[in-house]
């Protein structure tokens, strides 16, 4: 029985994706449920997995492919099992790949395919294979899955000029170790549909908002001395460790719910404002920046918040993250602090009216009490449409962040003195 495989939808309004990778060869044999590939569209990076098991044929090997496209197909009455394989799927030859490499790489033959046993040498220096050089480092990365040195090599589907020059400067050192050239070279890389999209995204918000920023610093004693004192006993209780992130995201949960309009966002001639809190998590993946959603942040306790976090961070990291896990957000935050920024404008989320930005803690000098002391600070961004956002809500919000951070227990309280809570005042 022959089973189609397709471009799946990454979500609405979506007609065309890039066929990017492929994890299996052509008449390799595949596992049900195995993932088989990766297709990208200009929102999300999305897997191809086998329906069955059986024998691949693939018909697209990359480039643009329509929704729906069939990309492969898998034969489930074929004989076959996992160490059979076919070639390598090609497409077509392009001007880099025509060009021939300094030193061509002779074809391993079957006995060679056994990779060596691991090298006794120091990291540093180079084993021989053959023809082909490997590292220590690489090899016993072969040798941990099983791979031979003509799988990398079948694995590497073009030669490009990074691949060239690699050689060339090997070559070169070899001759003349000690000597140094300078490269005024350039590297000409194809944007990304999510990179694109990101880039009309962002300039649409500088040209269809009216953006404006505030900021503010909040004392971190406080949190990092919860994080100290209770830990050990968190990370034993939830099996997760606590830290920053689930403090802001917690209190930027209930300063939305004291100034719903910075919770709220425009839809034509209307004010939508959610009565919940659904906050996006700004994080960096290796093909851009990724915003997923914390959903229903009110009614998750911290440990809660800490778990989903740390699912979608490694989600991203993985290009993993659905469509429906980065949409929907009412308000976001970011932390530029874990790259080193100590103060920047963030840019906001649309159709979403406000973010906040965190940034990297300094220790710095502060009055307390009418004394100086040294404080870890944090300086605080919120960015807004004024359009919807004024300014009293803007800087209220951003106040009420700042007093939930240092007094992390007001949390409880809806921002109230728990002294005058248990008074009844």
């Amino acid at each position: 029985m022959i089973i189609e495989i397709k471009v799946p939808s990454p979500g609405e309004s979506i007609t065309e994706a890039e066929m990017t990778k492929w994890f299996v060869a052509n008449g390799d044999w595949v596992e049900k449920d195995q993932e088989i590939g990766e297709v990208e569209s200009e929102k999300a990076t999305l897997p191809l997995v086998s329906p069955e098991s059986g024998k691949i044929s693939i018909t697209v090997a990359s480039g643009k492919v329509q929704i729906g496209a069939i990309v492969a197909t898998v034969d489930t009455s074929a004989a076959g099992g996992k160490a059979k394989k076919a070639e390598t799927v090609k497409a077509a030859p392009s001007k880099s790949e025509q060009i021939k490499a300094p030193t061509p790489v002779e074809k391993t033959s079957v006995a060679e395919k056994a990779v060596a046993p691991k090298a006794s040498v120091p990291e540093a220096k180079i084993a021989s294979m053959g023809s082909v050089k490997v590292s220590p480092v690489a090899q016993k990365m072969m040798e941990e899955q099983g791979l031979s040195v003509d799988d990398i090599i079948q694995g590497l589907k073009r030669i490009g000029k990074k691949e060239v020059e690699t050689v060339i400067n090997m070559h070169a050192e070899l001759k003349n170790p000690v000597s140094s050239e300078v490269s005024r070279e350039t590297e000409e890389v194809p944007m990304s549909n999510l990179r694109k999209k990101l880039s009309q995204r962002l300039v649409a918000v500088k040209n269809e908002t009216a953006m404006l920023t505030t900021f503010n610093e909040a004392d971190m004693s406080s949190v990092i001395e919860w994080r100290k004192k209770y830990q050990d006993a968190f990370v034993k209780q939830h099996g997760i460790k606590l830290g920053f992130m689930s403090f802001f995201v917690k209190a930027a949960s209930e300063a939305l719910q004291l100034h719903p309009m910075v919770n709220s966002m425009i839809n034509g001639d209307q004010v939508i404002r959610p009565h919940y809190t659904d906050i996006s998590i700004a994080v960096q993946g290796d093909k851009g920046l990724v915003v997923p959603v914390i959903r229903n942040v009110e009614s998750l306790s911290f440990a809660a918040v800490e778990k989903k976090i740390a699912e979608l961070a490694d989600k991203a990291r993985s290009n993993r993250l659905s469509m429906e896990e980065m949409t929907g957000g009412t308000f976001t935050i970011t932390n530029g602090g874990v790259f080193g920024s100590l103060m920047s404008t963030p840019i906001l989320n649309p159709p979403q009216s406000a973010i906040l930005g965190m940034h990297k803690i300094m220790d710095r000098p502060v009055a307390v009490d009418g004394k100086v002391e040294i404080r870890p600070m944090m300086y605080l961004a919120l960015s807004y449409d004024h359009r919807i956002v004024d300014g009293k809500d803007s800087v209220g919000f951003l106040v009420k962040i700042k007093e939930f951070i240092e007094h992390p227990e007001l949390m409880l309280f809806g921002g109230k003195n728990p002294e005058k809570v248990l008074l009844g005042l």
